[in-house]
């Protein structure tokens, strides 16, 4: 099965007075189930934000959408840099180069 990604904005920080959004905190979670095991990653990271209320652009805290800010979240950071260091953190989970433990526990 392919990994899955699941892009979450978790929340918007804004100026009461004029509504524009100052920090966007998002997280993406990548998840993969071989067989019965289900492997799983977490990036997570703020955006900051420099809402200028006269631009024709401004959108207010009120009016944003959760697609848009996903937007301003991948205008700042790359959607596949961070997919694929998911991808690598799920593949070292899959495939492991080291164990610990103690050896007279086992057996």
């Amino acid at each position: 099965m392919a990994i899955a990604y699941n892009w979450q904005i978790f929340n918007c920080e804004h100026d009461i007075a004029t509504g524009g959004i100052n920090v966007v905190t998002w997280r993406c979670t990548a998840s993969e189930t071989v067989g019965e095991t289900t492997y799983k990653a977490i990036e997570d990271g703020s955006i900051f934000l420099t809402p200028d209320p006269s631009s024709p652009n401004f959108v207010s805290y009120a009016d944003v959408t959760e697609t848009m800010a996903q937007g301003w979240v991948w205008d700042q950071i790359s959607q596949s840099d961070t997919e694929a260091a998911l991808d690598a953190d799920i593949d070292a989970q899959k495939n492991p180069v080291t164990a610990s433990g103690n050896p007279w526990d086992e057996g």
